[in-house]
């Protein structure tokens, strides 16, 4: 499994202080996200990692306005956050939601502009899948599109639905799909859109990506339909590299992906902006019925924070902790249910400090 560094493109890290420790944001979330980033903490523990975490709980049922500002104020001081899901308030049983209501990701996401939302979804060892070889790098634009929370009722029965693109978040999302695509030795990448329906809104998104790529002869570039790209992405996955595309498409495309690759349980994410970076599961998926049942597969969780790790710049942690997780799943082959397994979150969890356990000496504090 290849190392990606995506964030060398946007926010810098956040220096270490205290005897060269990281204070990192560490939002549990709902359903199964307290658990599994309590097994982060206890093999970050284990390993030694010099990070500390200042946790902030924001769970969506009893959350106020207060507690978000807290979040997002401790993520502003630490410049790094780790977080489990967050679900939303269920719409069958809140019918008087206002229209303004917005969902603590939604509030997080455009408040600390992290705009991009980067996904890497690829085939892992040890997990029998029906399409092999997928490896696809998603850049979804994370503050605009239909998710701008823009919706009024005009009269009785008729509901209107802004859909927000601009020319400015557009090019800024494009530069960054070309720009990592350079950095990771990539050689295409595919804008997905709608624009042959809507002609200006994802037509101005499309002719942003037109304008980026011209700076980038080196990167071939192409684009597709969103419909299509569903139907390509179940048949022939292999064909694509790098995808960019608005803030709705890129919610389902990365969960089509997901499911390409078995699962939510597999694949980390990550939420980019020019000064904050939150690190999450990449489906954004609470998991809320299997919570508390020592079943959930953590391999997403630890993998995204693998990702946090590389981005403060702890690269030796991060390649520990992964290659652990990775022979676990391919080589030790204890899986979870969602795998088909019979194994429990802690004892894939042990399995993995196995692992490291015998790589060797775990690293000195020092480093």
């Amino acid at each position: 499994m290849a190392e990606m560094h995506f964030d060398a493109l946007i926010s810098l890290p956040p220096p270490a202080k205290y005897g060269g420790r990281h204070t990192v944001t560490l939002i549990p979330g709902d359903g199964i996200g307290p658990e599994l980033l309590n097994h982060v903490r206890e093999l970050f523990r284990f390993c030694c990692v010099p990070v500390n975490f200042e946790i902030v709980k924001v769970a969506s049922a009893t959350t106020t306005e207060d507690d978000i500002k807290y979040a997002i104020t401790a993520i502003k001081r630490n410049g790094v956050a780790l977080k489990g899901g967050h679900g939303h308030i269920v719409t069958e049983t809140n019918h008087n939601l206002p229209p303004s209501y917005k969902s603590t990701n939604h509030v997080l996401r455009t408040s600390l502009d992290l705009y991009a939302n980067v996904m890497h979804c690829q085939s892992l060892p040890g997990v029998p899948t029906h399409h092999k070889d997928i490896d696809i790098i998603i850049i979804r634009e994370n503050t605009e599109g239909e998710y701008s929370s823009l919706e009024h009722e005009n009269v009785p029965g008729v509901v209107e639905c802004l859909n927000i693109i601009t020319r400015v978040n557009s090019l800024r999302i494009a530069e960054y799909a070309f720009n990592l695509a350079r950095e990771e030795g990539r050689r295409k990448v595919t804008a997905v859109h709608k624009a042959n329906i809507m002609k200006l809104g994802d037509g101005l998104f499309l002719q942003c990506c037109k304008e980026v790529a011209a700076g980038y002869p080196d990167i071939t570039f192409e684009n597709m339909i969103v419909d299509n790209t569903s139907m390509q992405l179940v048949s022939k996955p292999q064909q694509f590299d790098v995808m960019v595309m608005p803030n709705l498409y890129g919610n389902i495309v990365s969960n089509v992906c997901a499911g390409l690759v078995e699962g939510p349980g597999l694949v980390p994410g990550v939420n980019y902006g020019k000064d904050y970076s939150v690190f999450e599961t990449a489906t954004r998926n609470t998991g809320k019925s299997i919570a508390n049942k020592n079943i959930a597969n953590p391999t997403a969780t630890l993998l995204a924070s693998c990702l946090m790790l590389d981005h403060l710049k702890l690269h030796a942690y991060a390649s520990m902790i992964r290659n652990a997780v990775l022979k676990t799943l391919s080589e030790t082959q204890l899986h979870t249910a969602d795998l088909g397994g019979q194994g429990t979150t802690s004892e894939v969890v042990q399995s993995i400090m196995q692992e490291i356990q015998r790589g060797g000496p775990r690293i000195s504090k020092r480093i």
